[in-house]
């Protein structure tokens, strides 16, 4: 047995107390002789939820890339599928780099999209599975096979989703139905039928705006009702949910409440962003994430998933206390819910997954973004004073 009593924290940013860890789990109380911890009065929160991320992409560790890619989308996939031949790409070592960056600062969960093309054929999932194993129990992560460059326009990508869900992905991807597949039958005909096949959830990006975003979301809705997928599905982005016609926005909110379908922003200064104190208040889960971190498309990001909260703040305006408390929430219960994450939290019972902040409050440790003093991973610690205890290859 294992087990730890952490003295003097502030769950949640309550009053200061003690709680206690036995063989990975919070409890009651700790058997005599538990490794004890003094937290010095600081915060403790569930740990840190990245729930849409790239491992596969990121080039952190690499030399620094000249990016002179065109402004299109799709001029952004085309570059980044070729740019990962010439500078040689590992998919295990660059996720392992992101991965462990993300420990460091407080995630204990992560979602990565994880690139499945004919080009490149499994070596992504591949790689990002090795990670998986090699840090299980410092991080979980989850995967999903990403058709980014398409699927319906390149034969056998179907295939290859098929052998990476068989393989061990845990989630369907998807991508822009009109804008970059070009077939919104066709591309949403092959998702649902993966889904229903191995029996795993749906990850959509929809980068699509204003009327042909609300059009494939309505598509992805109608779905999700015919196929009896509610609550297992979630679209990434959602770009179309920030368009000025507000009265078509919350009937699309209406519907996606009623079919439990859930929200995942990255909260970025380029785009029309999901509002989220109305997603909040029409019902609907909301998580966050980081997106790419130091990748062909953009040189920034840093895994911080504190400093995401501060981002989603920012894009929506919130500033009283109550609303940063929302924004720091989308990035841990909200992305812990829509992952299902089994013993989210800080109850007796809970698995032991939590990061101790600097603050007098909550909005005031998303302010601060002070390094994290101290990072559990099922009652391990994995992170001290904002490095993570193994180092990055």
């Amino acid at each position: 047995m294992t087990a730890k009593t952490l003295k003097n924290v502030r769950p949640m940013g309550a009053a200061t107390t003690d709680l206690y860890i036995v063989d990975g789990r919070f409890a009651a109380a700790a058997p005599e002789g538990a490794e004890v911890i003094d937290c010095g009065g600081r915060i403790l929160i569930p740990g840190l939820v990245e729930a849409h991320t790239h491992l596969d992409k990121s080039l952190l560790g690499l030399p620094w890339y000249r990016n002179e890619v065109g402004p299109r989308l799709i001029d952004k996939i085309d570059n980044e599928r070729e740019v990962k031949v010439s500078l040689g790409l590992d998919p295990q070592v660059q996720s392992e780099r992101q991965a462990i960056l993300s420990i460091s600062h407080g995630t204990t969960h992560i979602r990565s999209h994880v690139d499945v093309d004919t080009h490149h054929g499994l070596r992504g999932i591949e790689g990002v599975m090795a990670t998986r194993e090699k840090l299980a129990g410092y991080v979980d992560i989850e995967i999903v096979a990403f058709p980014q460059s398409s699927m319906i326009p390149r034969p056998g990508t179907v295939e290859l989703m098929d052998e990476a869900l068989a393989l061990g992905a845990d989630v369907v991807g998807g991508i822009d139905p009109c804008g970059i597949e070009r077939d919104p039958k066709g591309h949403l005909d092959a998702v649902f039928r993966l889904a229903e096949k191995h029996g795993k959830p749906i990850d959509i990006h929809l980068h699509e705006r204003d009327l042909m975003g609300g059009f494939s979301m309505e598509e992805i809705i109608g779905r999700t009702r015919a196929h009896g997928m509610q609550g297992k599905v979630t679209v990434s982005h959602a770009f179309c949910l920030g368009m000025s016609d507000r009265a078509y926005v919350a009937s699309l909110h209406e519907q996606l409440a009623e079919e439990r379908i859930h929200i995942i922003t990255t909260a970025p200064a380029s785009a029309p962003v999901p509002l989220v104190k109305e997603l909040k208040a029409a019902g609907i889960l909301t998580g966050a994430g980081s997106d790419g971190i130091r990748d062909t498309w953009g040189p920034y990001g840093n895994a911080d998933m504190l400093e995401r909260a501060m981002f989603v703040g920012l894009r929506n305006n919130l500033r009283r206390d109550d609303e940063v408390e929302l924004a720091l929430d989308i990035c841990t219960h909200g992305g812990a819910a829509i992952m299902e994450v089994e013993g989210y939290g800080l109850e007796p019972g809970d698995q032991a997954d939590a990061v101790l902040v600097e603050g007098e409050t909550l909005a005031e440790a998303v302010a601060l973004r002070a390094p994290r003093a101290l990072v559990l991973k099922r009652g391990m610690v994995v992170a001290r004073g904002g490095k993570a205890v193994i180092d990055a290859p």
